[in-house]
């Protein structure tokens, strides 16, 4: 009689803590929490607050991609669509920043629900270019549409004052709102990931057809992941949009979402802080080597040829083979 042990989940098992979290996650979390509270005043807090976006931007896209199995090349659609929104709700309608970005957000759940229940009806590559299609639909709708501003966007956007209190003209204040989003969406992400629903979304991801034969409504847990996914994607893209000022066709096009899908997988596809560590490795590469100009985009492809062929788990996922603990 054998006995099947994984020493990483057994590790992972023993090392839970009272609250139900592993006490290496608790810790990571713990030591990420206090690096970011020091980072404004280490670093400039306009680059901080691009990369705490473009991470939760990330960290729903692997939401989708790591633990769903659903490949989307249209996630753009969400980010940009919310970008706009909430722009715009800021600028025109005068509203609050917080009610800018619900604005945002809650267009795009709306989308991913109505993309979401097409697409899922198709399975692969199939999905894939089917969320592509669509999100290219989206590209040349807001290059067209009036509210939009076209080729210049929307810029200007105010960021008042929030709960019509405290100003958010200054970097240093808008930072910790940022903050405080960025953590309330990352521990939403991972407290989807151990839930019940979570671990059916990786049975579904390991064996469809198993769980179809368990009697899981499979096609409902796509589409619920893919709601989730979208609207936290709006969530980063609303949160954009007030900290640049600025809404663009950049935010929408097709060019977003193969970002996304370099920093989830660069970082580590299925793991909780790959993607926020792929965001962090990207968004400093296009800040701090602009002026290579269209070098940095070479590099970006080298960087992503090589972690295809070296280390297909990322950069996180080998560092938890290394350590023998899940991240």
């Amino acid at each position: 009689m054998t006995t099947d042990t994984n020493p990483i989940a057994m590790t992972a098992i023993t090392a839970v803590g009272a609250a139900g979290m592993p006490r290496h996650h608790l810790a990571i979390f713990v030591a990420l929490f206090v690096f970011l509270i020091a980072a404004p005043f280490l670093l400039y807090p306009i680059f901080v607050m691009k990369v705490l976006c473009f991470a939760l931007f990330a960290c729903a896209f692997n939401l989708l991609l790591g633990f769903g199995g659903l490949l989307s090349f249209g996630h753009a659609a969400y980010f940009g669509m919310a970008s706009y929104v909430s722009a715009h709700a800021a600028k025109v309608w005068g509203l609050t920043p917080e009610l800018a970005i619900i604005a945002g957000t809650l267009v795009a759940a709306v989308l991913g629900l109505a993309i979401g229940s097409l697409a899922i009806r198709r399975h692969g590559i199939y999905f894939a270019m089917v969320t592509l299609a669509f999100a290219q639909m989206i590209y040349f709708f807001s290059l067209q549409a009036a509210f939009t501003g076209g080729e210049d966007g929307i810029q200007a956007v105010p960021r008042g004052h929030l709960f019509g209190l405290i100003d958010l003209g200054s970097s240093d204040v808008l930072y910790f709102f940022v903050l405080a989003i960025f953590f309330a969406g990352i521990l939403l992400i991972y407290r989807i990931i151990h839930s019940p629903f979570g671990q059916v979304l990786k049975a579904i991801r390991e064996n469809e057809p198993r769980a179809i034969s368990l009697g899981y409504r499979v096609n409902r847990y796509k589409l619920a992941v893919f709601v989730l996914s979208a609207t936290l994607a709006g969530v980063a893209g609303a949160t954009k949009a007030i900290v640049f000022q600025l809404a663009s066709l950049t935010d929408v096009y097709w060019t977003m979402s193969g970002e996304v899908v370099l920093m989830t997988l660069l970082g580590g596809m299925g793991t909780v802080f790959g993607p926020i560590v792929g965001a962090a490795v990207i968004v400093t590469m296009q800040n701090y080597l602009a002026t290579f100009g269209d070098w940095v985009t070479i590099g970006q492809g080298i960087i992503f040829v090589v972690a295809v062929l070296s280390f297909r788990e990322g950069i996180v996922g080998v560092l938890a083979k290394w350590i023998r603990k899940p991240l």
